[in-house]
């Protein structure tokens, strides 16, 4: 990826415009900045060649753009270079601001290649290529975000814009998921919390793929590391990448400006700082103000110059001088509210005291060996002593006198500046009576932070008559130099005031605080200075020798009104240095120079070593860089260069590698307020430059927070009223001017976003930027910031967005869809499947909105339904071409106005609303129609299928029954899942419904019953007659009937619906019951029927038929030779048959238990009734013997069968058996006595013995 700091063209023509006019300050005449004499002399040369023939004008005109194309750039560069010199500075010493560490953490962006990456690896998962287990729900939720989301153009070209992070991907899917496991049925031991976590840890896992994680690049980059607190180094890199400053330009701008010097930069301020008073002196003297809505701000001006002025030397002299040299961090500021502004007047009034110059050094001694020691014996032992004069005294450790080595270090502070040290040679004494060791030799220093720091040999001085004449000592003194000594050494010095005799003295430049430096003059062991001199309002320069002025080689003074001093050195590059060191300390504005001929002399007899800044700086304006470091802040137009630096800073951002959406870095935060604050750009316009580049970006299609626009715009409308966010009360016409222009431009880019919501706010990203956005524009429309704009007002612009929102939104999804081509083109079958698809499109985007944007409309929801009702009347076009093209009796549409309609009634602001009411108008004749031919399809359908019906048994009855049913249901399910949305048409077509059913099933019985009657006739009165199936079909028929009846003839409507319902219900229930009573009772005549064929063949057993005693006759004598069989029992038996497989065969067939107990019921009485008639016909005559055993066990067996049935004891113990059971016992009795065989074991009597 390219540096986005590489590309150093600008196109933008307001920019080009200022580059020209960048050094021109405000109220100073025009700064020109010299070209480079390689640039200057080119057109002169190309002058002065001489051509043989003239130019073309198209290559006049080439070469004329060609150099004004070099030109610019040349501009362009050196104002980048300016710009960089005041940039490092504010880097190199900040004292106004700090980076903030509350800002949010901004997220690492996602370009192309990554989206790319991420659709494989989900790809991967659904098509079962990941080792990623899953159940169905989770995969279908994978799928619906795959692609809904994943493929949507909508999310390229976000990512495109850079405005997509790996957070907003997850977010969605979160926001997606819990949804659906809301949705979800509860289960046991485990909550849907345990469920959303593991989804969101496989969503994770699917992400991330088969990265390793551990391989991390070693080094982050620049960009990587842009969220974190930047040291110094990284910010100097970040502002090389902006501001396109090669790496060789930075490294002679940072030694030339000297930016590891914090003395060198606090003075630089101080400098700027006066040169800003002298600016608005100078304004407030010529009167050249910027143009002001009233005269009243002309003064206030100055004083708000004036005090951000004093409140910068505030801060400065805030700052703890101990906290200066080149160790200085980027510190939090410590200011006191209490503190008041300095005033330079006030300045030369503050007088020092010799006890407030305080000075601490340490020293470092380290003794490291003895040389020449030849008067101890070899094995004596030696050591060390060292002492501070008026501090305390260390001592080495012990060493044999043939290697008196050590290194060791003794540690001193002290607060002399000319300190005396004491190093002494002993050898322990031997004698009994010595007191204390003998002294070998010792060494007096005078060191000075100035004294070279590395060991050197020392002769010590011995005592008389010692063998050690060339005894020396091998040690290292280092005397640190505290933060607030800023130079010392020997001068000559010659004062007025101070130091009023030419005299060689031991000086001390002192920093007492940012702004008082005193001169202070020491003698030996003493820790105040001799005499003082305070620097303030003095000029340091390099002055001639001095005539009469014995002692110093080359001169320098310091001067001011009423007082000058003389300083001499013995040493060039020494006066160089404390020159230098003065020029900070005064804060003059004039740099003093070194005369040419001591720097030419140096050059030539190379004897006197220059300092490395004068080495640097020579460096710097051989490559011309000396008139960017030495230019005067002051004389910029620095509102003009803030702009620059912003514009340029911005694009480096959106460019770098984090979603930043148009927040600068902490880094860049510290940068852009410590130069507004140090340069004095002023609030306003730098938020009005903001604002200007971001909707520059914005409109571009990059995304911006609108929260950071509302916060940009908030400064600029409360500074423009008069709110004074930053403090400054004077509003300047050209910032009303600009405000309003901008305020103007953000409304339209407002406007344009809210209608293109969906596009600039892709799925609710960024998060909450759609509300956000509402809400400036709410602030935009304000007239000023204490009157609210009406609630109306806005809900009239939000209209009207949403109004062009829905032409936008319907007009890419049919361009997305191609809808339009293929309506023109296609077929009806085509158009169909088109239309149905694009509504399930259309569907889908307002869910999105609902899901996605209600929030943030939320306070106008009647608005976005009326955005729905556009989007959908736009829809209704394309929907009635479609159904247009169909044909008139086709019904393939009705599944789109299934979707329509389900989506519709579900939504309280477009239930029948203008396109739900559209959309029912236009399918009622289609509804009507197709019951119309459904009901006629039915009648046509019973009618022949009854007449073609073999009852054979179907599921639950017959073919056509079933046929019957199974239409008239999926009828009514298909009219239910309609579920019309108007409840009185609604009602009328459940309600046509139930009629119909009525009628269908009330043809249907009696079409059975019929039937029914019919097969009846054609069956036998034999014992042998078996009930066929299809009769027990009819039955279930029957029962079916009865039971569709209750589903599909009730209606579910009002009071009165359902007293209808119940009117017609109970009529077909009537109908239904009645037909069952006659179906019953003619199968029950048919069974009793057979009885009686039965009880006719006893009857030609009566007494005193000639039958009767034939039979009686023929039996008595055959039974003399052979054993005849029981007559009757084989007629029993075959009716005993006959019944139960009957009964077996009713009770199996037969599907409902209630019907088939009726008839047993009903059987079982009339065949008591039939056997208890017949008997009473033969009241007067007594029973034979066959006809008797015969009736017992057909009474018997019929009684014993239907109670096994299920037939009640009060039913099978009536009256008639009662009557039965008594004539046949009376009957068994009377034959007991009067035939001697008996019956033969056949008894009225109950046995449980008896054969069945």
């Amino acid at each position: 990826m390219l540096d986005p700091s590489s590309s150093e063209e600008e196109s933008d023509e307001v920019l080009e415009e200022e580059r020209r006019d960048v050094l021109v300050a405000g109220t100073s005449p025009r700064l020109v900045l010299p070209s480079q004499g390689r640039d200057s002399r080119e057109p002169a040369g190309r002058a002065g060649t001489a051509r043989p023939v003239s130019p073309s004008p198209s290559v006049i005109s080439e070469e004329r753009e060609e150099q004004e194309r070099q030109q610019k750039e040349e501009a362009d560069r050196r104002i980048r270079l300016q710009l960089y010199v005041f940039t490092i500075r504010c880097i190199a010493y900040p004292f106004n601001a700090k980076q903030p560490t509350d800002m949010a953490r901004r997220q690492q962006k996602l370009n192309k290649q990554q989206l790319q990456s991420i659709k494989e690896r989900f790809q991967a998962f659904l098509n079962g290529e990941t080792q990623i287990v899953a159940d169905e729900a989770f995969y279908n939720a994978i799928r619906c975000y795959f692609e809904v989301f994943l493929t949507s153009e909508r999310v390229a070209r976000m990512v495109h814009c850079g405005g997509c992070s790996a957070n907003d991907f997850r977010e969605v899917f979160k926001k997606n998921i819990e949804k659906r496991v809301r949705s979800l049925p509860e289960i046991d031991g485990l909550s849907k919390e345990t469920v959303l976590s593991s989804w969101l840890a496989k969503y994770d896992a699917i992400y991330r793929g088969e990265e390793d994680l551990r391989k991390q690049p070693k080094r982050m980059a620049l960009t990587a590391v842009s969220e974190l607190i930047l040291s110094k180094e990284q910010l100097y890199e970040m502002f090389q990448q902006i501001l396109g400053i090669k790496k060789f330009e930075h490294q002679l701008l940072y030694n030339a400006c000297q930016l590891d010097n914090a003395d060198e930069q606090a003075a630089q301020i101080r400098r700027e700082l006066d040169g800003r008073l002298q600016l608005a002196e100078q304004i407030a003297k010529e009167k050249k103000f910027p143009k002001f809505g009233s005269k009243e701000m002309e003064v206030m001006y100055i004083e708000e110059l004036k005090s951000s002025v004093n409140l910068l030397m505030a801060n400065l002299e805030s700052l703890p001088v101990s906290k200066g040299g080149p160790e200085f961090k980027l510190q939090k500021l410590k200011r006191s509210q209490n503190s008041t502004f300095l005033d330079l007047g006030d300045e030369n009034d503050i007088q020092l005291s010799k006890s407030d110059v305080v000075l601490s050094f340490t020293l470092e001694i380290v003794i490291m060996e003895v040389q020449g020691l030849k008067s101890v014996a070899p094995n004596r032992i030696v050591y060390c002593t060292m002492e501070v004069e008026g501090g305390e005294k260390l001592q080495t450790d012990q060493a044999e006198a043939s290697r008196p080595q050590w290194g060791t270090q003794g540690d001193f502070t002290t607060t002399h500046p000319r300190p005396v040290i004491k190093v002494k040679l002993f050898t322990e004494s031997t004698g009994v009576l010595a007191l204390e060791d003998k002294e070998l030799g010792k060494v007096i220093l005078n060191p000075t932070p100035n004294s070279g720091k590395s060991p050197e040999l020392h002769k010590m001085i011995v005592p008389k008559n010692s063998q050690d004449s060339d005894l020396k000592i091998k040690l290292a003194v280092r005397m640190d130099k505290p933060p607030n000594m800023k130079h010392c050494g020997f001068l000559y010095v010659l004062g007025q005031k101070v130091w009023k005799r030419w005299k060689k003295r031991f000086l001390v430049l002192v920093q007492v605080s940012q702004y008082t430096f005193a001169m202070c003059s020491y003698k030996e062991k003493k820790a105040e200075p001799q005499e003082l001199m305070q620097l303030d309002g003095y000029t340091v320069d390099y002055t001639e020798p001095q005539l009469g002025l014995q002692g110093g080689r080359v001169f320098f003074n310091a001067v001011k009104e009423g007082d000058a001093i003389v300083f001499a050195s013995d040493d060039e590059q020494d006066r160089i240095l404390w020159v230098q060191a003065m020029y900070r300390a005064t804060g003059q504005s004039y740099k003093p120079v070194p005369p040419n001929q001591v720097q030419k002399s140096n050059t030539r007899g190379g004897q006197i070593e220059v300092p490395v800044s004068q080495v640097y700086a020579e460096r710097a304006q051989k490559h011309g860089m000396e008139e960017f470091i030495s230019a005067d802040p002051c004389r910029f137009d620095h509102s003009i260069l803030f702009r620059t630096l912003q514009k340029r800073t911005l694009d480096h951002r959106l460019n770098d590698s984090y979603s930043c959406l148009g927040w600068f870095s902490p880094g860049q935060v510290f940068v852009l307020d410590e130069y507004c604050a140090r340069y004095g750009v002023r609030g306003c316009h730098r938020h009005i430059c903001y604002l200007t580049e971001l909707m520059d970006n914005a409109e571009s299609g990059a995304v911006i927070d609108p929260t950071l626009l509302h916060y940009s715009f908030a400064f600029c409308a409360s500074h423009v009223h008069g709110n004074r966010p930053d403090g400054l009360g004077t509003v300047t016409a050209q910032e009303k001017e600009r405000f309003e222009d901008i305020k103007e431009r953000l409304r339209l880019l407002l406007e344009n976003q809210i209608t293109h919501f969906r596009y600039c706010f892709p799925f609710g990203r960024p998060e909450g930027g759609l509300k956000a956005t509402l809400s400036l524009l709410e602030r935009v429309l304000m007239k000023d910031i204490a009157t609210p704009v009406p609630p109306e007002e806005v809900k009239k612009v939000v209209r009207k967005c949403l109004e062009k929102a829905a032409l936008i939104n319907y007009t890419r999804l049919t361009e997305y869809a191609r809808i339009e081509e293929m309506l023109n083109q296609a077929s009806p079958e085509k158009k169909l499947e088109d239309i149905l698809q694009l509504a399930d499109l259309c569907i889908e985007v307002l869910q999105q909105n609902e899901e996605h944007h209600s929030e943030a409309f939320a306070w106008w929801p009647d608005l976005m339904a009326e955005h729905a009702e556009m989007f959908w009347s736009l829809f209704a076009v394309d929907l009635d071409s479609a159904l247009g093209a169909q044909a008139q009796d086709s019904w393939e549409s009705f599944p789109l106005f299934q979707m329509l309609n389900n989506y519709l009634r579900n939504d309280s602001h477009l239930c029948n609303g203008k396109f739900h009411k559209h959309l029912q108008e236009t399918f009622v004749p289609l509804v009507v129609r197709y019951i119309d031919l459904m009901e006629s399809s039915i009648a046509q359908s019973v009618h022949r299928g009854f007449e073609q019906e073999t009852w054979q048994p179907v599921n639950n009855g017959s073919a056509s029954s079933e046929d019957l049913f199974w239409k008239l249901d999926a009828l009514q399910i298909f009219v239910y899942d309609l579920h019309w949305p108007e409840p009185e048409f609604s009602q009328h077509l459940e309600q046509r419904l139930k009629l119909m059913a009525c009628d269908m099933i009330e043809a249907c019985v009696k079409r059975t019953r019929i039937a029914f009657e019919a097969k009846l006739q054609k069956i036998s009165k034999s014992a042998d007659f078996r009930l066929p199936h299809h009769v027990c079909t009819m039955f279930n028929v029957l029962v079916d009937a009865k039971k569709q009846s209750t589903k599909l003839c009730v209606l579910n409507g009002g009071l009165e619906m359902a007293r209808q319902s119940q009117q017609y219900h109970s009529k077909i229930d009537d109908l239904i019951e009645e037909t069952f009573k006659e179906m019953i009772s003619l199968l029950v005549s048919k069974f009793v029927a057979v009885l009686e064929g039965m009880l006719a063949k006893l009857s030609r057993y009566d007494e005193g038929t000639l039958f009767s005693s034939i039979l009686s006759f023929t039996v008595k004598a055959a039974s003399k030779y052979v054993e005849v069989p029981k007559p009757g029992m084989d007629l029993a038996d075959t009716y005993i048959m006959f019944v139960r497989q009957n009964q077996d065969i009713l009770r199996e067939k037969i599907n409902e238990e209630l019907y088939v107990e009726k008839l047993f019921d009903q059987w079982y009485c009339s065949s008591m009734k039939s056997i208890c008639i017949w008997l009473t016909d033969r009241l007067d005559l007594q029973l034979h013997i066959y006809q008797l055993k015969t009736l017992i066990k057909i009474v018997k067996k019929t009684y014993r069968d239907f109670r096994l049935q299920g037939v009640l004891e009060g039913t099978l113990h009536n009256k008639t058996y009662e009557t039965i059971h008594n004539r046949l016992t009376v009957e068994e009795t009377t034959i007991s006595v009067s035939d001697g065989g008996g019956l033969q074991g056949i008894t009225m009597k109950d046995s449980d013995e008896e054969e069945g």
